[in-house]
């Protein structure tokens, strides 16, 4: 069955025009390594966030209720719409009265929208989450389209959001799929992944707020090596959910587990084995130089061409040599010859399957040679 799964989106790679092949390659390959992946979670799925290249997996196109890993989209909607994040702004007495967890805020108080996603993301504040939501979106309706419209462009298409905060409502949901997505995309913010790094944060006091202190709530920032967040969650619907996130030599992975009592323990179990099967290997790097072509009529007889843009893989390491490197290129070309002027192509193959193809440019400008020059060197030639 696998092998006909496999043989099945290789022709699809081959056969239709607008399918991208990475993608599909890599979905095949999760497929495969997926199936001997032991988790009590309802949903799971652990990717590999420079290519969102799926490692394992289990149920991850199911709908589900999310809890307060929410907050993670609720977090990147407000960095991406606030011209200041030290900002201070006032909360409003709606806010306070959210059910569920709270770093209790007071109505009329002041405290800056940074405090307010620290009290967010590592003590899941329900009343950061609608004072910042009101703020940003003016309505709790309006910020959760905000919502919607960024997960959209960030390509998490099976999921609807429509609190900030993510108590339980029927249409508030997510796939495991889809909020590995956001999260990978969350991560490339640096302000964001400063805040769900963070075990623990004192906030800046004003006129009418004290300082408060905050302690992440994620466990695996201080147990498991390389941790870097992301969010807990837990509502009776949802189960007990959790979103973290690890970094080690260059390869950063994100783990999400919905309705998985031992969220801990499994999603560390998980990421354990990841770096353990899985490498970063860079196949091409960026700006290679791959070789010098001749050039007619130019005041230097050849110029060098590069790749300006590499290409890595986080594979098995048993894969690693499945992968090759083959370039066409102009035997010589003539003067002048613009800086950057595409002269070939590179490509990566995987098992005979073209995964990743870039233009060969010349390095430098070499301009044409003048007639009197040119007579010269033939002179000097002959």
């Amino acid at each position: 069955m696998k092998n006909k799964f496999l043989l099945a989106l290789i022709c699809l790679c081959f056969f239709v025009p607008n399918l991208n092949m990475q993608s599909a390659f890599a979905s095949a390959l999760s497929f495969c390594s997926s199936s001997s992946i032991s988790t009590s979670a309802q949903s799971m799925v652990l990717m590999e966030t420079s290519q969102n290249k799926i490692l394992y997996s289990k149920n991850e196109n199911e709908k589900l209720p999310m809890a307060s890993t929410t907050k993670i989209l609720t977090t990147i909607v407000v960095i991406e719409n606030c011209q200041n994040i030290d900002e201070v702004i006032v909360v409003p007495k709606s806010a306070t009265l959210v059910e569920g967890s709270s770093v209790y805020l007071r109505a009329g108080e002041s405290i800056s929208i940074r405090d307010l996603l620290y009290g967010l993301m590592l003590r899941s504040g329900n009343d950061c989450a609608e004072t910042l939501a009101l703020h940003i979106g003016g309505s709790l309706e309006n910020f959760a389209n905000m919502m919607n419209e960024t997960a959209t462009k960030i390509g998490a298409l099976d999921r609807h959001f429509v609190t900030p905060h993510g108590l339980d409502s029927r249409e508030h949901y997510t796939t495991a799929l889809d909020l590995a997505k956001i999260t990978s995309y969350a991560l490339k913010n640096p302000d964001f992944k400063q805040i769900v790094s963070t075990k623990m944060h004192k906030t800046t006091p004003t006129e009418n707020s004290k300082p408060r202190t905050f302690i992440n709530k994620n466990k695996l920032l201080s147990s498991m090596e390389g941790a870097i967040g992301v969010k807990t969650g837990y509502t009776k619907k949802s189960g007990r959910c959790l979103v973290s996130a690890c970094e080690r030599d260059g390869m950063q992975v994100v783990c999400v587990v919905l309705n998985c009592r031992p969220m801990f323990e499994e999603s560390e179990e998980l990421i354990e084995r990841a770096f353990k099967e899985y490498h970063k290997c860079e196949i091409l790097p960026d700006y290679k130089f791959i070789t010098d072509i001749m050039v007619e009529n130019g005041t230097q007889r050849s110029v060098r061409v590069y790749a300006k843009n590499g290409y890595s893989v986080v594979d098995k390491e048993e894969n690693i040599p499945k992968y090759e490197v083959k370039y066409t290129c102009k035997e010589s070309i003539k003067a002048p010859v613009e800086k950057g002027e595409v002269v070939g192509e590179i490509q990566i193959f995987f098992d005979n399957d073209l995964i990743f193809s870039e233009n060969l440019c010349s390095i430098d400008k070499v301009d044409k040679e003048e007639k009197l020059d040119e007579l010269k060197n033939i002179l000097e030639n002959w």
